[in-house]
Order: C-alpha cells, then structure tokens, then sequence
C-alpha cells in the first residue's frame, strides 16, 4: 500500500504546484482566469494580491508533502508519514471547503480533493500495518 499512498501524495503534490504555478504566476491570463470565474481584468487586478498569496499556500503544502515523501524514502516513517499527513490532509480540507463554499467548482474542487484523500486511505493501510 505504501507505493500507492506515495503515488497519490506525488500526484497530490504536483496537482498543487500547478494550482501555485496557476494562481501566484499567471492570474491575469485569460484561460487561469476563466478557470477561477474572474470575469474582468478589474476583478484579476483586484484579486491579484490574495491569488498570489493563496499560491504560495498552495505550494507549501506540495513542499511538505515531498519532503514527507523524502523522509519515507531516507527510512524516516514516522517523520514522512507525519509531513504526508499534514500535507495531504490540509491538501483535503481545503478542497472540502472549496466544495462547500462553491458548489458551482465542485469539478475544482473534487481535482484538487482526490488525490490527497487517495494518499491518505492507501497511508492509513501502509503506516499502520
């Protein structure tokens, strides 16, 4: 189960460097914007500064979620399984809050929630058996 949970985190992960990439470098591109609803090139601007910051939340939790994934690898479980946790679980509230705060990106929403809710079901089996 362990490479399964690792694949998922990896996914998870990488989902969310694309989420970073999407909302800290390139808000103000027409097809970003329209993934996100924003509308006007007002409503990017305004926006701008939060999407940005929120990337980087983003990018945080991928980052925790590697180096989780690099303690697993280096023979460190407890240290991996904790940062993959940690990473992957918030990786997971946040898309449930998404989902329920904005019903209309439920697709959003459910691309940025299953990975991370896979790696934790396949963790849960690998780190506890």
């Amino acid at each position: 189960m362990l490479p399964i949970s690792m694949i998922f985190a990896g996914l998870a992960a990488a989902i969310h460097v694309y989420i970073f990439i999407l909302e800290s470098l390139r808000w103000d591109l027409p097809a970003t914007r329209k993934a996100f609803g924003v509308k006007t090139d007002a409503e990017a601007s305004a926006t701008k500064p939060m999407a940005f910051n929120q990337g980087f939340y983003n990018l945080f939790l991928a980052v925790m979620t590697v180096a989780g994934m690099a303690f697993v690898l280096a023979s460190s479980p407890v240290i991996g399984a904790t940062l993959i946790f940690a990473g992957t679980g918030s990786m997971l509230a946040a898309g449930l809050v998404l989902l329920i705060s904005s019903p209309k990106l439920a697709r959003a929403a459910m691309f940025q929630l299953t990975a991370p809710a896979l790696a934790i079901v396949f963790g849960l089996f690998a780190f506890t058996n």
